[in-house]
């Protein structure tokens, strides 16, 4: 499975085309929900032994105190443990994850994997005004595996814009299959989320197989959805559970599940570190690049 083009690697790829990727995510949906201790206990003991997650850093740590298994997913960490780089000038990590491919948005598109590319347009659901804001800048894919710290946090402080709901497949995002399906990211189930703040930027939430949820703190739960149609979840009078304004590492949603978070910059106004590769471990808080100076 580590080799994208063995025959274990297009099996996988295959079998995801014919499965019944939102059922089954709604399935997984409801079972990370169960509070039976026999059900909670027992995906929490098989997680453990599979993925081996450190608790060390997670204000509870004993994995079977969590009423459900999704609250032992997405727990809280000591707010010690993920400092936030102070510099006014520092964009940080939004997660704890493994940068996919980051770099320059080459005209309108951005790098998926060796030998797949795709547009901005196709990213914001066709938006085009949108995607001319952010072509010629830069662009990080942040992989977030299971293991991980679920939660997601904003790279500088900043003001919620606009947030859409796009309907979409639910592909795993892991390496073998970005590797394989051409288009992932912009294919999948996603939320978009723009902001304004020192410069204008976007986080893209990636949805995948059995992630059964995705979620913002303005919007609460915006996945699983009827009917899947792409929607503005900042239009009309809704009242939103948080201030649009936070500050910079202030958290901004949650995966119920792994997943993906891409972040777009706008051109001319910011540059990723040098050490900030494909490959790279992050965790949120940590600079990955900065602003501009004025």
């Amino acid at each position: 499975m580590n080799d994208p083009g063995g025959i274990g690697a297009r099996l996988f790829v295959a079998l995801q085309y014919l499965l019944p990727q939102h059922t089954l995510s709604r399935l997984v949906h409801a079972l990370a929900r169960a509070r039976m201790r026999w059900i909670k206990d027992g995906l929490i003991r098989a997680f453990m032994r599979g993925f081996s997650p450190d608790l060390a850093d997670a204000i509870e740590p004993d994995p079977f105190a969590y009423p459900t298994f999704n609250a032992f997913f997405t727990r809280a960490l000591r707010a010690d443990t993920r400092p936030v780089d102070g510099d006014e000038l520092a964009i940080v990590s939004p997660v704890d994850g493994t940068v996919s491919e980051c770099g320059p948005i080459r005209g309108d598109r951005l790098l998926q994997a060796k030998g797949h590319d795709y547009t901005l347009g196709a990213l914001l659901a066709g938006r085009e005004a949108l995607a001319r804001r952010f072509e010629g800048g830069r662009f990080a894919t942040i992989y977030l595996a299971p293991w991980n710290y679920h939660r997601i946090h904003l790279p500088l402080a900043a003001t919620l814009d606009e947030a859409w709901y796009v309907p979409g497949r639910l592909f795993s995002v892991n390496q073998v299959t970005a590797a394989r399906v051409a288009g992932l990211f912009a294919r999948n189930e996603r939320v978009i989320c723009t902001f304004d703040g020192a410069m204008p930027f976007a986080l893209v939430l990636v949805g995948a197989l059995n992630v059964g949820s995705m979620e913002t703190v303005w919007h609460g739960e915006v996945t699983p959805r009827r009917p899947r149609d792409l929607t503005n979840l900042t239009a009309g009078d809704a009242p939103l559970a948080a201030p649009r304004a936070l500050a910079k590492g202030a958290e901004m949603g949650r995966f119920n599940m792994g997943s993906t978070v891409i972040v777009l910059l706008p051109p001319g106004r910011a540059e990723w570190d040098a050490a900030i590769t494909a490959g790279r471990s992050v965790r949120v808080g940590e600079r990955i690049g900065s602003l501009a100076p004025r």
